[in-house]
């Protein structure tokens, strides 16, 4: 058997971060089991699915690098199949047709509730003779779901769930209008596109016994299921967004790298000894659906943004670039020439190793590109007093003379410090301040590298008139 697993979206949103991790099981467990992995946008409400949100699911897993083995199938092209089967199940006594007017089903379920009662469709129509149909009322299909027995459902995350079929009723599989309801697409859906596993959210638990009605009616067999465990906010309450970023668009906007998303919702439930980073290639070897736990996760967004870093310090100096020109190319205030790019990509491999995210590292690195003369923080600012100033003249005579390689510049600043009877913080200091406009940096003579001899000269010369 070629395992196959499926992400099922409804395209009324951004891709949630809950919905990317189960993406994220489904894709790695098709991975290791050596099968396939498919992708269907379930956007039978129309009032509610957009393409702009489709198409934001789309961005969001290409931007997880969760590539799709077959063509992404859309439930609103099927809705005749749907169909179809519903009329099956009508022809082989497994459904029945419902006449009830919709001041009926109100009522019952009014009536329900007055005796105390769970609201559920009291059968009237199941052995009823459609011969007695009301004139003009349009029926809907209803399944005939067994009264007696258990509906039991093996699941490999919660194990063996099961409710009494008498606590079911008969559920409407296709509308007076001729539309299926969202549980029988998903059935026939995922038994034509042959998916050996559903994996999905555990709000989805309750939905299963209903399906798997379906399946038994049609005589098909069942899927295995897997329910995961919701994500929680730290608090333990619903994740929302008093508790921060939900989506993955604003992950990727506050600069999260997709691959460290990636390892952080993989370990949100699911372990390998103490093994916290872990990339693709390890993920898909190791990844099993039956060792994700039972229990609801919690967001920790500052152990993510940990990881992050881990992964910042890891990736490639160019690709890292590419991301900081991107988040510093709406700044009026920086000149984004080639002269700037070199600087970056020169101060990289200094300025990447505190980062902790993408944005922390444009912000460290738009003094780069900052034009003389520099705005000044007040702490900056405060560093540029007059004394410091003519120590920035006699600096920027000595530097003017000195090849701008990292180990002679510091070569050079640790000499005049000892010639000048001062400690080397006292000269890099305001030094930093006139060069980068902050008090904070790499290393004093790899800034001054980066950013070359006329560029320093012009900046400590502007900082120190």
């Amino acid at each position: 058997m070629t395992v196959r697993t499926r992400f099922a979206p409804s395209p009324t949103g951004s891709l949630h971060i809950g919905g990317a991790r189960v993406a994220l099981f489904n894709y790695l467990y098709a991975r290791h089991c050596g099968g396939q992995f498919l992708l269907r946008i379930e956007d039978t409400d129309r009032e509610r699915s957009t393409d702009a949100a489709t198409q934001t699911i789309l961005d969001g897993l290409d931007w997880l690098a969760l590539a799709r083995d077959e063509q992404t199938v859309f439930q609103s092209s099927r809705v005749a199949r749907h169909a179809e089967v519903a009329h099956e199940l009508l022809a082989r006594g497994k459904a029945y047709y419902c006449y009830c007017t919709a001041e009926e089903l109100k009522q019952m379920r009014e009536q329900a509730v007055t005796e105390g009662r769970q609201p559920r469709y009291d059968g009237r129509w199941r052995d009823r003779d459609p011969r007695d149909a009301p004139a003009g009322v349009k029926p809907a299909i209803r399944l005939k779901a067994p009264r007696e027995g258990e509906t039991i459902v093996d699941d490999l995350i919660q194990g063996t769930v099961r409710v009494a079929n008498a606590e079911l009723d008969d559920r409407i599989i296709l509308r007076s209008d001729g539309t299926p309801i969202y549980q029988h697409a998903v059935v026939v859906d995922d038994h034509d596109m042959a998916i050996t596993h559903v994996i999905r959210g555990d709000d989805h638990l309750t939905n299963t016994f209903f399906q798997a009605q379906i399946y038994q009616a049609m005589g098909w067999d069942l899927p295995r299921f897997a329910h995961a465990p919701m994500i929680h906010g730290p608090d333990g309450a619903k994740l929302s967004k008093r508790h921060g970023a939900q989506s993955v668009t604003e992950f990727r906007d506050q600069g999260f790298l997709p691959e460290a998303l990636c390892n952080y919702l993989l370990r949100l439930g699911w372990s390998h000894g103490d093994l916290e980073v872990v990339d693709r290639d390890e993920a898909v070897r190791l990844f099993d659906i039956v060792d994700v736990n039972r229990g609801p996760s919690r967001m920790d967004y500052a152990k993510l943004t940990n990881l992050n870093g881990i992964y910042i310090r890891d990736a490639g100096d160019d690709r890292l670039v590419h991301e900081v020109l991107h988040r510093l190319a709406h700044r009026k205030d920086l000149s984004l020439g080639a002269s700037a790019a070199g600087r970056v990509r020169t101060l990289m491999p200094q300025l990447k190793e505190r980062a902790k995210t993408l944005n922390d590292l444009a912000d460290s690195a738009a003094f780069l590109a900052r034009v003389v003369p520099l705005n000044m923080e007040p702490k900056a600012a405060a560093q540029l007093t007059a004394e410091a100033r003519l120590l920035l003249r006699d600096v920027r005579d000595v530097l003017a003379a000195t090849d701008f390689t990292v180990p002679n510049l510091d070569a050079a600043l640790r000499g005049f410090a000892e010639r000048t009877g001062r400690k080397l913080g006292q000269v890099a200091q305001p030094l930093r301040a006139a060069l980068t406009g902050s008090t904070v940096s790499p290393g004093i003579d790899a800034t001054l590298a980066a950013l070359g001899r006329e560029e320093a000269l012009a900046r400590i010369a502007a900082a120190s008139t």
